[in-house]
Parts: C-alpha cells; structure tokens; sequence
C-alpha cells in the first residue's frame, strides 16, 4: 500500500502556537497538548483507522498523486502556496471543478464542502449572477487603476448593512487590517495594538504573534523579524480586567477584535464583554477595530449589526465579493478624515493602497454578490443548516457516550471535545483532541465530505441543503462508532 502520500509522512500532528495552528511532522500519532477525547476513545482503534484511511486516500487517487509529484518539481511542497500543505493532515486533492457546495477533484471523487475554502466560499461555487457580471467586467476590462461606478454600488450596500458611512477597499482581509491600523496609529500618535488570544487577523508580521511562557508577544512563525511584534499586546479573549490593566497604560493606538473568536474554533464573548470594551477603549482615547472577516457571514451586517456593536472601523473580507480577491474597511466620518489629503504631500499621506486595489473585476463580482446573493433569506437559511449541523454533531456524540458540546455560531458549528464549551483560546485549545480530528477529516474526505480546517470548524452556505447536513452527520457517526469503544 502506498503510505508516504507522494512526500507527505503519515504522521501528522497539529501543533498549537498562541490562537494559530499548523501541521507539523509528529513521531506518534497524538498532538502536543491534544486529549484523547475520554477514555472512550480507543488510541488503538483510532491509530488503525488513521493508517488505514491515509492508504486509501492515496491508492484511489493516482491522477492527483501524479498531480502532486509533477508540481513538486517547481513548487514548494507541489502547490502553489506552501500553507495549503500545513492545513491538513494529508495531501490537498487537485481540483478540477466546483458547482453549488460540491467540488471535483482530478480523480473525479465529488466533496460536499463544509470548509468553504475557510468560508470564502460562502456563497457557492459557480453562482450564475456572479459568473455573468465577472465575465462581462473583465471584456469590458478588468482593472484600470480608476474608480469604477461599481465601487459607489458596493460602499453603499456595505454602509447599509454594517452602517459605517465610508469605505475603502484592498485584495484581503489581512491588507484591510493593516491599512486600518495604520489609521489608527495616525489619528492618536500611538504605535500599541492590542488584540486577543485565539486571534487571526492575516498574515502579516505584525499580526503573527504568540505569547510565549513568559508573557512575552513572539512571532510565530519563521522569516518574521525579531522585533515585529514589538508594540504588540496580547490578553485573553473575555477577560475585561486584563485588557483594562494594559489600555491604563495610554500607549494603545487601536484594539483589533473579532466578535467572536473563530479560530481556535468559535469562542463566544460573554454578555457584558463589547459594551464594556467599548467603553475602555474610549475611555483611554484609543479606537476600536471589529474584524468582521469570518463572522460577515452570520447575516447582512455580520455580528457589528446582529449585537449592535459599535466599532470605529469595521474589517471585511472573503465572501463579499462571492470568492473574488477583496478586503474592505468601514469607517466612522472621524476616521475617515484622516484620509483627506493633507497639504503636506505625499510624506504626510497616510500609508495606505496597492496597484490591484479597488480592481473593477471584484468590485463588478462585489456588487451581485451583495445585491443578487448575500440576501437576508440566505443568510437565514445557511444559519438554520448550521444549528441542524450543531444539534447533530452533539446527538451523535451523546447516543456513542461521549460528552462533548458543539458550537454554534449561525451557519458555524465545531467541536468541544469536552462538557463545556471555551471562554477563552486556553479553554479551546486544552478540549480540542487534534489527532481525532484530522483522522476524521480524512476519514470523511474519503466518503465524500469536505471538512473544515483544524482551526475553524465545519460551516454550512447558502447553497447548501438539509440533505448535505445529514450526510455529514451520518459519517460523522460511522467515523466515531469505529473509534469508540
């Protein structure tokens, strides 16, 4: 049998570093600080199905381990961005075509997508108003480093919905996140960020930090200057007197946030928690930035409009665009000021832009998405799938005898392998058994289900339906009747 997945060891584990994960080579089966999901778990059943499910995935799919071997010869690790290799425990199919929420892959096995390329995806794959207006915009040109009428259209449907008057726009998420910090940093003279545990913000270096044994914010990765994450601050996601302690400080230009965390699989905050901290924020003159970036799903307006929070700038990115390149960043007319040009020229402009920014082509995919696609019905139905999802990962759980509690963020679910779910990304990490997800994860992608990420969690869309959500509670449950004992 085939064992090394063209290059790829059998052994994988995920490792954890501050609120982020990565795949890293194990010498054993079990993730550094994983738990063997209760006793009920058998090590041994568990390690057989792994070995088992991580031959079968690589003897039925030659035409993508061919795939694999051709592309390693000018690609790191064969793909082309080397982070599609650390997000699963085995090689990443090659795909040859996606329509609603199913994709193909070379060898011709069809996935039900639960992870929505990390719900970028949200809206569908080949989404007939979306494929019209992208096709018609790029014959009509696709860029031309000039507004388009496209771009009021979407600022106006994005005010609408997250009720910030003005609006700028970038190719990601991440790029949105630090255009938005550096207008923070311009508007209070302060260079501090603070942000929270269980983050993810992107990519960038200065978002990239981990606090290590001695409280101290450390890159988390390599190839990131020593010292980029030194006006970084990091506390833990609900704790309202830590993030107190530091905001006294009055160095604090900004406190990035998430609604809720969800990459450390979903955290919700406590009841009192964004009031207050709008209220602290405040308080020390500092501004407050929501990034909206996994949670925009949750409904037109994301969670800013469905808990009434009240940011300064509010973050977008992924599916606004219906997977289209495009990040945004709402702001109040205060903050928006800042970005009327100043009559010292450009070394007073605040550094914000890039070449392919504002593209025509995402703002045409933009405006359908927001106006044809990502309508209030959508958003319900999707959510009304992932309390099916949560409501059957936790019945299942119960009718094998394990206590665990599903998490549910509308169309979100996941998994606590544990009684109670997280308050903070410490919480998470400690009931999360990494090792029996991602033998799951391959164990269903041989039967025909997507799984989410490690970090995330299984999420419905728009174009899913009741019968995808029982067909992946069904495997779920053949997966944990072999494993339990």
């Amino acid at each position: 049998m085939v064992n090394t997945l063209a290059g790829f060891g059998r052994t994988w584990s995920v490792q954890h570093r501050g609120g982020r994960t990565g795949l890293e080579c194990a010498s054993d089966s079990t993730s550094a600080g994983a738990i063997m999901s209760e006793a009920r778990i058998s090590s041994g059943s568990l390690e057989a199905v792994r070995v088992r499910e991580l031959d079968r995935y690589a003897a039925s799919r030659p035409l993508g381990q061919h795939a694999l071997q051709r592309a390693r010869a000018h690609m790191p690790k064969g793909v082309p961005m080397a982070w599609m290799s650390s997000l699963y425990g085995h090689p990443p199919p090659f795909v040859r075509a996606g329509v609603g929420v199913r994709f193909t892959d070379l060898d011709g096995y069809s996935y039900v997508d639960f992870n929505l390329a990390d719900t970028s995806m949200f809206a569908g794959y080949g989404v007939a108003p979306i494929t019209e207006a992208v096709t018609n915009r790029f014959a009509g040109g696709p860029h031309f480093l000039l507004p388009t009428v496209d771009s009021i259209t979407v600022a106006e449907e994005l005010c609408a919905r997250w009720a910030m008057p003005y609006w700028q726009f970038t190719l990601s998420a991440t790029q949105a996140n630090t255009e938005a910090i550096r207008i923070c940093r311009a508007i209070t003279g302060r260079d501090r960020v603070l942000m929270f545990d269980g983050k993810y913000h992107g990519h960038a270096d200065e978002f990239l930090g981990a606090v290590d044994e001695s409280g101290n914010v450390v890159p988390e990765g390599r190839g990131i200057v020593s010292d980029a994450t030194r006006h970084v601050t990091i506390v833990p996601y609900n704790d309202l007197g830590a993030t107190d302690r530091q905001l006294q400080r009055g160095e604090f230009a900004c406190v990035v946030v998430e609604p809720a965390i969800t990459n450390a699989g979903v955290i919700l905050p406590k009841p009192s928690f964004h009031a207050e901290l709008r209220r602290l924020v405040s308080d020390v003159g500092a501004l407050l930035i929501v990034d909206e970036t996994h949670t925009l799903v949750c409904g037109p307006g994301g969670l800013t409009r469905q808990w009434g929070l009240h940011p300064d700038v509010v973050v977008l990115g992924k599916s606004i665009s219906g997977g289209l390149p495009l990040g945004a960043y709402g702001m109040t007319e205060r903050v928006a000021e800042s970005l009327e040009d100043p009559s010292g020229g450009w070394a007073d402009t605040i550094a914000t832009g890039g070449t392919l920014f504002a593209n025509a082509l995402s703002m045409a995919a933009a405006r359908v998405a927001l106006q044809q696609v990502l309508t209030p019905g959508a958003y319900r139905h999707a959510a009304a799938l992932g309390g099916r999802l949560a409501d059957g990962i936790e019945s299942t759980a119960t009718e094998l005898g394990l206590d665990w509690r599903a998490h549910r963020l509308f169309n979100r679910s996941g998994y606590t392998h544990g009684p109670d779910l997280p308050r903070s990304a410490a919480d998470a990490r400690n009931n999360f058994d990494a090792s029996l997800f991602n033998t799951q994860r391959v164990y269903m992608a041989n039967r025909g289900i997507w799984e989410a990420i490690e970090s995330a969690g299984p999420a419905a869309g728009i174009r899913s339906t009741d019968a995808d959500v029982d067909r992946y509670v069904n495997v779920l449950h053949d997966f944990l009747s072999e494993v339990v004992h």
